[in-house]
């Protein structure tokens, strides 16, 4: 027999004890409770959805399903439909329950069961992905478990949770088809272009440069340009983006229209500066990027001479590296580097003041560290697989600790596996890794070197990247120095510049702000470098085994169209001879700009090839000894490439200018003991690759004195060359001593 129905305060009494238990996870009891109520009532369904719930959190997960089916059983559609949601709504209270007690295994299991009886609950979906990525449940399949993003467009959906999810799914997915898919979702579902901007940017910046994945992050800023397609700050992105992807053409295209957006003079230098990055890593547009840099010299003295003073930050940091890419167009220096200067300063004055206006102070008083070992802070984001990283190893393989207290901080550090980066911070005594840049990073790293009383700070990327010279520019360190990364910055922070007497001439330093330290042989030396098995053979590429092979290795960025012509011209003269064109270009633009160049100077572009790039740069510098000569750039010279290309013990033909790019090749060849090769003019250069190319026997004579170099060489002796270094470090800090021993006595009589 049926039992009576329960009256009122019993009804009441049995749920409060139902409740109590629940909520000291007595489940066991609650649902006993239930159990009686449902005997006692069975009808009233709502005790059928909370014994369900009890019987899943105890792992029954069959039996609350049964329970939850039962009740729903002889229902009428809109009875079952009434039910359904009633069901629903307990469930996602206790799921929302448990979430405020950060339980969330428990209300991902709940929310699942959730999805299963309403699969069309988007704000549930979300959910049940956010609390997949933090109980490391996600995977890329999950967009298609749940149904998304199929299920957002038209939906009723929590803007500010579909935001944050967004935020968290970017973060932590890596780029594939299904999480830009999802995102594409999210950016159509929602109007609030500055809360978009705040989920997408920085996640693009990040797929762009921490994981090397520029075309995703293209990929990802076009989804949001289809909401906002003439935003200037998303466009200026893409265009760098589709650049690093090897879409030049797409991303030359994108900063023209940038260009033409804004009238700004800041926005007009930095969309040019674009338009001239995309010319030049295609390599091809030789003529377009000479006008352009033209243009862009321009916008740069317009600059100088209005010295405008409402610069907003970002666009500070933007202008730090606008003149970078003069260099490649002229070899002279007091032209292009007063120009750097004079920009370098405008904006170290205007990163000055904005730290000042938000209180920040990086003032540091003098410290006696004489009886300690000096700080040595490394700063940059090439320490890792780039070609300042392969350079700078042995510097830090070879400081003697006892007297060097070494510092690195990593910026934009790589979270995908990378074997040099993870060398690189096992050689410090203490690291720093700077994933995510964003707004104030400057500060935040600044105050950081501050704090760890940094003797020295080494400037490893100069105006490679701006991030490094917004640090500098607030002076953290007492002594700041710039070495290997590029030329000097032209920061007034920027104290020194470590050089070497080949390197720069001795006048160049009326044109540097900073003072030229000479190192007395070499600027930089290395113990050699890890070499492949080769891939390459002539026969690979339809070259006879007898001919001479010509090789440039150097990116679309170097390929002057003065010094093509003076290749194609060493090509003409020397018989049955070969020209290989390796680097990171646009095949289609850098085919057609030699082969135009070769049908003027008389030579087939059948003698012209053009190699992909190797596997790995082991393989690379094995390809290398496909070469009988190898062909120097010019004003750009090769650094990693030349001593790449000595170490293979290849001949090479450099011309010597007068600017640092341009006498690279020229302090390498003279620290390997070689003089052969090394042109001071357009003949020099043209007779030294006939010669080389004609002459077998000076080729192995050549290649015969780099195999000895390798013992004697300064530049193949990173050890004696770290013991220069740490003297120049140590020169530097006697003379900071000085200096303020003679301000603090001059400050005191007065």
């Amino acid at each position: 027999m049926a039992m009576a129905p329960l009256p009122l305060e019993a009804l009441a009494d049995w749920q409060k004890q139902a409740t109590h238990a629940l909520l000291n996870e007595q489940y066991a009891e609650a649902a006993q409770l239930y159990e009686q109520a449902i005997e006692s009532n069975p009808e009233e369904r709502s005790n059928y959805w909370h014994l369900g719930l009890l019987l899943l959190l105890q792992g029954e997960e069959a039996e609350a399903q049964t329970t939850w089916l039962f009740a729903m059983s002889e229902g009428e559609p809109d009875q079952v439909e009434q039910w359904v949601a009633e069901l629903a709504q307990v469930l996602q209270t206790e799921a929302e329950r448990r979430e405020t007690l950060t339980d969330y295994s428990t209300a991902w299991a709940i929310r699942q069961h959730l999805r299963e009886i309403c699969p069309d609950i988007v704000d549930n979906l979300l959910k049940i992905l956010q609390h997949s990525i933090g109980l490391d449940l996600f995977t890329d399949d999950t967009f298609e478990e749940l149904g998304l993003p199929q299920s957002l467009p038209g939906a009723e959906v929590n803007t500010e949770l579909l935001l944050h999810v967004l935020k968290s799914v970017l973060y932590h997915a890596d780029p594939t088809p299904s999480l830009l898919n999802f995102a594409e979702g999210c950016i159509a579902a929602v109007s609030d272009t500055k809360a978009l901007t705040e989920a997408v940017l920085p996640a693009a910046i990040r797929f762009a440069h921490s994981k090397m994945s520029a075309a995703f992050a293209a990929d990802l800023v076009e989804a949001y340009l289809r909401l906002d397609p003439d935003n200037i700050e998303f466009l200026g992105h893409l265009a760098s983006f589709y650049q690093n992807a090897k879409q030049y053409d797409r991303g030359i295209k994108v900063a023209e229209r940038r260009y033409e957006l804004t009238d700004d003079l800041p926005e007009k230098i930095f969309s040019n500066h674009l338009i001239l990055r995309g010319l030049l890593g295609a390599g091809g547009y030789w003529q377009e990027a000479l006008e352009i840099a033209q243009r862009h010299e321009s916008l740069l003295h317009t600059l100088v001479e209005q010295q405008p003073t409402d610069v907003h930050s970002v666009l500070i940091s933007r202008l730090l590296n606008s003149a970078y890419y003069l260099v490649y167009f002229y070899d002279q220096p007091q032209r292009w580097r007063r120009l750097e200067n004079q920009i370098l300063e405008f904006c170290q004055k205007n990163i000055q003041l904005h730290a000042a206006k938000q209180g920040r102070d990086y003032h540091h008083s003098t410290r006696d560290r004489t009886p300690k070992r000096l700080k040595i802070g490394y700063l940059s984001h090439c320490m890792a697989t780039h070609s300042v990283g392969w350079l700078a190893r042995c510097l830090l393989q070879h400081h003697d600790r006892d007297r060097f207290e070494l510092y690195g901080y990593f910026l934009s550090y790589r979270k995908f596996h990378d074997p040099l980066q993870e060398w690189y911070v096992s050689q410090f005594d203490h690291v720093h890794k700077i994933e995510t840049i964003g707004l104030g990073t400057n500060f935040a790293i600044a105050t950081q070197i501050q704090q760890d009383e940094i003797d020295i700070l080494i400037d490893l990327d100069s105006i490679t990247l701006d991030l490094s010279c917004q640090i500098l520019a607030l002076k953290p360190a007492p002594i700041q120095a710039t070495w290997l990364g590029w030329d000097a910055s032209g920061l007034p922070a920027i104290d020194y510049f470590i050089a070497d007497p080949y390197v720069l001439p001795d006048s160049a330093q009326d044109y540097y702000s900073e003072k030229i330290v000479r190192l007395p042989q070499t600027y930089i030396a290395v113990d050699g470098f890890e070499v492949g098995i080769p891939t390459l053979r002539p026969e690979h590429l339809g070259i006879p085994d007898n001919a001479i092979v010509f090789l440039s290795a150097q990116r679309g960025y170097k390929r002057h169209r003065d010094t093509v012509k003076l290749q194609m011209r060493i090509l003409k003269q020397v018989p049955n001879s070969y020209f290989l064109i390796k680097g990171l270009s646009d095949q289609e633009s850098i085919s057609k700009f030699f082969a135009e160049i070769a049908a003027e100077e008389g030579v087939s572009s059948d003698r012209l090839r053009f190699l992909p790039d190797d596997p790995s740069v082991e393989i690379h510098r094995a390809n290398l000894a496909i070469a009988d000569v190898v062909l120097d750039t010019f004003p750009y010279n090769g650094a990693t490439t030349t001593l790449e290309t000595l170490w293979m013990e290849i001949p090479i033909v450099t011309k010597v200018g007068e600017q640092f790019a341009a006498r690279n090749s020229y302090t390498m060849l003279v620290n390997a003991g070689i003089t052969e090769g090394i042109a001071w003019t357009d003949d020099d250069y043209v007779e030294w690759g006939i010669r080389l190319g004609k002459d077998a026997a000076l080729r192995q004579q050549i290649a015969w004195k780099l195999k000895q170099s390798k013992k004697t060489a300064p530049l193949w002796n990173g050890k004696q060359f770290t013991r220069e270094m740490e003297k120049a470090y140590e020169q530097m800090w006697a003379t900071y001593l000085s200096a303020s021993e003679l301000s603090d006595e001059l400050s005191e009589r007065s």
